[in-house]
């Protein structure tokens, strides 16, 4: 890793050492979880997937109250509390042996990585200034995807070995993984507290710019379940490629992230270079749609140069995506209720991973090419809507906001 891909001394680097401490715990239990519960704890899937499903629902609804109280409380104590918190969560799962049991800990896990993520945002907010924060969501994006990596290898050792001792040491790895990035979230200066008024009613809903900009970026945010479930399902029920490609593009998809997002950042600094940041993706993502389309009813190897040109449009489109969304769910929220906002934005992610395998299966599986097509032409419309939806937010902006207004084109 190049001196370019990390993020200056202070502030900065102590919070991608933070992300890059409990990513690795989160890589080893993303690729066990499932058969740990299975064939560990003795559950069914169908019950494993239940339980998920509601405790990220739960985790998606406590995520604004959770950031409201990172504003009120201060976004440093409330993120080592969190942390605190997920890594007692994930210590819980080594003692679940049933059903309700397994969705109370899943739940609580949900709420408290929900909450960090939001209290994250509001200590970024808080210790970065303005013109910085989408360059360090860059350097954190790729600190992320290489601490995932590694986890995913450790992972894999325990799935190679099988046994209950390897799987709980994958789950004893996370729980210190969390303990770790509290103590180095204990590192970062203390911030001044400013007095937060209290929002009343439903707060955050009630800024309506904000909720369709957050609504859009949802459904950009469906490309999220693409990799690990679309496209899978694309190629073994769908075309003639070998099913290790899956892996292959995985791979792809992860070192292009962790070696290239922090450049693909660099242009975005403002609301205007946002919005054009997000609709270029929404054209790259079409684009992406239309050749995997093309990889059925060909010959396996042009199937897999088919998939791979698919996915490396894919990859160019999620990181300008991301790199503009970053922008404008800070610059269009107020200063002083940074967490409260970044908890509902983030609910986004949420969203889009519980309601976006149903949307890829029944597109992808069910329709094939013209479901392509729609997916991408439903990305295109989203990220075409983001610029008049980001005017919306300016024009109608209250004075924590202004600081932060420019203009934004209309093409």
């Amino acid at each position: 890793m190049t001196n370019s891909l990390v993020p200056p001394a202070g502030p900065q680097r102590v919070l991608a050492l933070a992300q890059l401490a409990n990513s690795v715990g989160d890589g080893a239990y993303y690729v066990t979880s499932a058969l740990y519960f299975t064939h560990v704890v003795g559950l069914a899937p169908g019950r494993v997937g239940l339980g998920l499903t509601v405790a990220w629902a739960v985790g998606s609804l406590v995520g604004v109250p959770l950031g409201r109280l990172a504003d009120r409380r201060g976004p440093r104590g409330t993120a080592v509390l969190l942390a605190l918190a997920t890594a007692a969560a994930v210590a819980s799962f080594l003692v679940v042996r049933g059903f309700l049991p397994f969705v109370l800990a899943a739940c609580a896990y949900a709420s408290a990585q929900s909450g960090l993520a939001a209290a994250r945002q509001a200590l970024l907010a808080g210790l970065v200034p303005a013109g910085e924060r989408t360059g360090l969501l860059a350097h954190l994006q790729s600190t992320l995807n290489a601490g995932l990596a590694v986890g995913a290898g450790l992972g894999g050792l325990a799935l190679h070995a099988g046994t209950r001792a390897a799987y709980l040491g994958v789950f004893a790895l996370d729980a210190v993984s969390f303990l770790l990035c509290a103590a180095l979230l204990l590192r970062l200066p203390a911030m001044t507290h400013v007095a937060v008024p209290r929002s009343h009613g439903l707060g955050v809903l009630r800024d309506r710019p904000y909720v369709l900009v957050t609504f859009l970026n949802t459904v950009l945010l469906l490309r999220m379940p693409l990799l690990s479930l679309g496209i899978p399902l694309w190629i073994t029920e769908r075309t003639e490629a070998p099913a290790w490609l899956v892996s292959a593009l995985f791979v792809l998809n992860t070192g292009a992230v962790m070696v290239f997002q922090v450049r693909m950042a660099r242009g975005v600094t403002g609301l205007a270079s946002a919005t054009r940041a997000v609709r270029r993706s929404g054209l790259v993502m079409l684009a992406s749609c239309a050749v995997f389309a093309l990889s059925s009813g060909v010959s396996p190897w042009v199937a897999v140069g088919v998939l791979v040109a698919g996915a490396v449009l894919q990859v160019v489109a999620e990181m300008q995506q991301s790199a503009g969304s970053w922008q404008l769910a800070f610059d269009l929220a107020p200063a002083d209720r940074m967490g409260e906002y970044q908890g509902f934005f983030g609910t986004g992610v949420t969203v889009a991973r519980t309601m976006g395998p149903l949307v890829l299966t029944a597109l992808l599986v069910g329709w094939g090419t013209p479901g392509w097509l729609l997916l991408g032409g439903l990305m295109l419309a989203a990220s075409y809507a983001m610029g008049p939806a980001t005017r919306w937010a300016t024009a109608t902006a209250g004075p924590s906001k202004k600081a932060l207004r420019q203009p934004v084109p209309v093409n």
